[in-house]
């Protein structure tokens, strides 16, 4: 049996690592706010929702897959909870039961694994009363398959079946054994059997062919207790192993069921703290890394939205264009916007829906963050250094199809050696088939890829608006040697000097 709802034809590997760079992505994403929200203090739904989150889809079709399983989820989010319920009900009555070890004799392990597979087999009826009375509710194909198989492998007749099979294994009877002599008179061949070794009461009263023959044991004849306990263990040994396997293999298909629904429950976390705020949200479009698309309508920083009720949208439509660079105004919204879209492409190929109007990107094989760090406190090197290795540590695992979010990335030497670095940095990835998207104060970096015409740009800008105002929404533009740095100077008390106003730009280019 199995689950089958994460993935069409195999079940989820909760093994797999975690990337080598999923920290960067954790701390640069504001992953942490995001998995808070899913997982609403369960340690476990944080665990599933943050490996499924970070071991990416990258089949559109895949990715598709899942979203109408999540669809079906949000349209019946009581049901859903109910079969998680049961899995972990399950679980729970398994471990409640009286176990067994693998030392244990095989007697001892008959006997726990048969009253585990009664508490088992309850769950499962459960199961497939539910199968019955709401798979018609469902129309994505990970749930219709799944109610399908439960429907159909557990009807009537395999319950009748596993009910007669443990009656028999509790061996109210006796154990009906048989065995073979071998040349010196040592018991073979020990084979347990169905039926009973009692005789019938015609057997008894002598009306009927004596069919068994019996001895008592004297009651203290501990030898030969011993060695009736030995054949009854070399009997039934075979069959304990097969109950407990059975045991196990029941628990592993609840283990699997609870583990892939609880992302989902984690969705459904997620978007009712995101709809209750009136939060706009969409399942994405994925596309294939070749149509190198970009479009998003209203689209937010979800960990933001967790945390404040105002977050302005942004549009952006990167035309088939593999980078994106972002400039403009201090406190603009450029860092917030480069988050959106990580997240955005994050949930998307892990087949979630997205804090937005309407999204479509095309999927990539793994993302990378290169975001601003502070000082190292202990200073063992410097910015600069440590921006190199961490770039160094990206170039070693980056490959075709990825992308890179680079935020204000080798800004702490002079401007004219940052735009070098950037600039081969950037280009060295844009030839690799990498797509990039640069935060940037930069103006050299910026107007240099825009002055050049070989690798297509996007190029945004987060605006001033008059008084130093931000609206935090970016607009399509080219790249403005200037920041507008004088607006946070004077908002902190600053004084900017007899014929300076803070409406007038500055130059961004850091203090040396």
């Amino acid at each position: 049996m199995k689950a089958h709802l994460l993935h069409q034809h195999e079940d989820f590997d909760f093994a797999i690592p975690l990337p080598a760079h999923a920290a960067d992505l954790t701390g640069d994403l504001e992953l942490a706010t995001l998995l808070g929200a899913m997982a609403a203090g369960d340690k476990f739904l944080r665990e599933v929702c943050e490996r499924v989150l970070l071991t990416s889809l990258t089949d559109p079709a895949a990715i598709r897959y899942r979203q109408r399983v999540l669809a079906d989820c949000l349209a019946h989010p009581d049901i859903v909870r109910q079969i998680y319920d049961i899995a972990v009900g399950a679980l729970q009555d398994k471990r409640g039961v009286w176990g067994f070890l693998s030392a244990q004799s095989p007697s001892v392990i008959l006997s726990g694994a048969v009253s585990q597979l009664e508490v088992l087999i309850a769950r499962l009826r459960q199961l497939r009363h539910l199968a019955d009375a709401h798979a018609s509710k469902f129309s994505s194909d990970g749930f219709t398959t799944f109610f399908a198989a439960v429907r159909r492998e557990m009807d009537d007749d395999y319950f009748a079946a596993l009910a007669g099979h443990l009656k028999q294994l509790r061996f109210a009877d006796g154990e009906p054994l048989s065995a073979r002599l071998s040349r010196d008179n040592s018991g073979i061949g020990y084979v347990l059997r169905s039926g009973s070794a009692r005789r019938s009461w015609r057997e008894r009263i002598g009306i009927a062919p004596r069919t068994v023959y019996s001895f008592t044991i004297p009651p203290r004849d501990e030898a030969g207790a011993q060695a009736l306990s030995d054949m009854v263990t070399r009997g039934i040994n075979l069959v304990a192993n097969a109950a407990a396997q059975s045991s196990d293999h029941i628990s592993s298909y609840f283990m699997m069921l609870r583990a892939e629904l609880a992302f989902y429950l984690g969705c459904l976390n997620l978007h009712g703290k995101l709809a209750a705020s009136g939060r706009p949200l969409t399942f994405p479009e994925p596309a294939p890394w070749d149509a190198r698309d970009l479009r998003c309508t209203d689209l937010r920083d979800v960990s933001l939205c967790l945390h404040i009720d105002h977050v302005v949208g942004n549009d952006a439509d990167a035309g088939g264009a593999r980078l994106v660079i972002i400039t403009g105004a201090n406190s603009g919204g450029k860092s917030t916007f480069l988050r959106s879209v990580g997240l955005a492409q994050l949930m998307m190929q892990a087949g979630m829906f997205v804090a937005a109007s309407d999204f479509e990107a095309s999927v990539c094989r793994a993302i990378f963050t290169h975001f601003i760090r502070e000082e190292d406190p202990d200073l063992v090197s410097g910015r600069l250094d440590e921006e190199l290795a961490r770039m160094s540590a990206i170039a070693d695992q980056v490959s075709a199809g990825c992308l890179v979010l680079f935020n204000e990335s080798f800004a702490a030497t002079n401007e004219r050696e940052g735009s070098e670095i950037g600039r081969q940095v950037v280009t060295a990835l844009l030839e690799a088939d990498v797509g990039v998207m640069f935060v940037t104060h930069n103006y050299d970096l910026a107007e240099s890829f825009r002055r050049q015409a070989t690798h297509p740009a996007l190029f945004l800008r987060a605006p001033r608006q008059p008084g130093g105002r931000r609206d935090f929404k970016l607009i399509v533009a080219e790249p403005l040697p200037t920041s507008f740095g004088a607006d946070i100077y004077q908002r902190i008390g600053g004084w900017l000097g007899e014929g300076n106003r803070a409406d007038e730009p500055v130059s961004e280019r850091p203090p040396r």
